[in-house]
């Protein structure tokens, strides 16, 4: 049991370097306040879905499999350079939780 905590902590170290090296090949320009990239907020989505929501691939794959892909993907969003993916996130996390509390009231 312990090994999956391993490879979530390198899951998402992974992602964050992956974030980092992405926006600064993507972004040349110091800090973009108003623009939501599409990019990001896709990948945000799936991660914090996946992450937050494994319980709903628990009979077609093994659950660390989602969790890890989540953080994965998660750490791209996350480990963008400063001021990058925050709006991103946040929506990820909204749209993960509201996923999460419609499953509990309608199942």
């Amino acid at each position: 049991m312990e090994i999956f905590y391993l490879i979530y902590v390198l899951a998402f170290i992974v992602g964050s370097i992956g974030g980092l090296l992405l926006s600064y090949k993507k972004h040349m320009e110091p800090f973009i306040i108003s623009e939501i990239d599409v990019l990001y907020l896709v990948l945000s989505i799936i991660g914090w879905i996946l992450f937050i929501n494994h319980s709903l691939f628990a009979g077609l794959i093994p659950v660390f499999v989602p969790i890890t892909i989540g953080l994965l993907l998660i750490g791209l969003v996350i480990g963008a350079r400063p001021g990058y993916g925050r709006k991103e996130s946040i929506i990820g996390i909204l749209i993960a939780g509201i996923i999460y509390l419609l499953k509990f009231l309608l199942f």
